[in-house]
């Protein structure tokens, strides 16, 4: 059967399934509040179509997850929330097996990592590239969203006094005792990641005049932030659009060398369901050019620093824009 042809008993049998885990079993990443159209509008036959939202398992994927999860609600799909998966292997492949139907991915993650390419510095040529590519995997991507949340290298408080360095090239002119860092273990084995980064900067991992291995700390993401604003390592791995940045007064260094690819945020989604239901691209056009860098730090900032639902987070910011609204009663 056709997943997007399912039977309203089918769905009914789901609803009855997740009324279950209501009880007391649901994770905290499953909640998601109740919602109600506003600018976004029902979509003629949605209410019997099931559509699966995936993201992964970081606050700006999860935030982005749930404003899908609910601007298809709001559109009348019957959406189920699988958000939080770990890792972008997993949620490509995800993706690719037809477990998810729509996710947000960015386009440099998916031109380097899944596609094996060499990231492209323009930011329209790297999307349309990954677009055109993935087009025969039976994957739509939608026009991609003004925030590109790259990688990028940020120091503490002390270390910014203390090196006075604003680049990453400047790396290379500090002892090589002073280069060490904290990442994270996708980054450590991406082929975008640490180790080209380094060979990039001319400072090539367990070279003499390099990087040795035991300079770098492998953390877990959330760690990082206050590892580096604490003095664990003098650079530590972030996101350019993370809430933690200004929250930890952290001074991230300029990529002078223009290491890393564009990575502009975009829903792409399962083709046959584009085609069935040519106004969902509407539904996601109305929300991706409002995500810019600033305003994803400052959602970002919600969670990670003030400890808010990424659920709540995402449904505040659409109901201010008019997008969505909250149901009465």
């Amino acid at each position: 059967m056709n997943r997007r042809n399912r039977t309203a008993a089918t769905l009914a049998a789901g609803a009855a399934a997740l009324g279950l885990a209501g009880c007391g079993l649901q994770p905290a990443t499953g909640y998601v509040p109740a919602v109600a159209p506003a600018a976004i509008e029902p979509v003629e036959g949605a209410e019997d179509v099931s559509v699966t939202v995936g993201s992964k398992n970081f606050t700006e994927q999860l935030i982005l997850g749930k404003i899908a999860v609910l601007a298809l609600r709001a559109a009348g799909f019957q959406v189920t929330d699988s958000t939080n998966i770990p890792g972008s292997v997993a949620a490509r492949e995800g993706q690719l097996a037809e477990d998810t139907d729509m996710q947000w991915e960015y386009t440099g993650t998916a031109w380097v990592v899944y596609m094996g390419q060499q990231g492209i510095p323009d930011q329209q040529e790297q999307w349309q590239a990954v677009h055109d590519a993935d087009l025969e995997n039976g994957l739509t991507w939608l026009p991609p969203a003004p925030m590109n949340n790259t990688y990028g290298f940020a120091m503490g408080p002390d270390a910014a006094a203390a090196l006075g360095i604003t680049s990453l090239s400047e790396i290379k002119d500090l002892p090589v005792e002073q280069r060490t860092f904290c990442v994270e273990s996708e980054f450590r084995s991406r082929d975008d990641g640490l180790e080209p980064m380094l060979e990039h900067y001319g400072i090539p991992l367990d070279s003499p005049d390099g990087v040795p291995s035991d300079n770098i700390r492998v953390m877990d993401t959330g760690a990082i932030y206050a590892a580096t604003a604490n003095g664990a390592c003098n650079f530590g791995e972030i996101f350019t659009t993370d809430g933690r940045i200004l929250a930890l007064d952290l001074t991230v260094l300029e990529d002078d060398e223009a290491y890393f690819p564009s990575y502009n945020v975009a829903p792409y989604l399962d083709t046959e369901l584009v085609e069935q239901f040519p106004r969902i691209a509407d539904v996601f056009e109305q929300i991706t050019p409002l995500l810019t860098d600033e305003l994803l730090i400052e959602l970002n900032a919600r969670v990670d620093v003030d400890g808010e639902e990424p659920a709540d987070v995402a449904l505040d910011w659409m109901v201010s824009e008019g997008l969505v609204t909250r149901p009465e009663g």
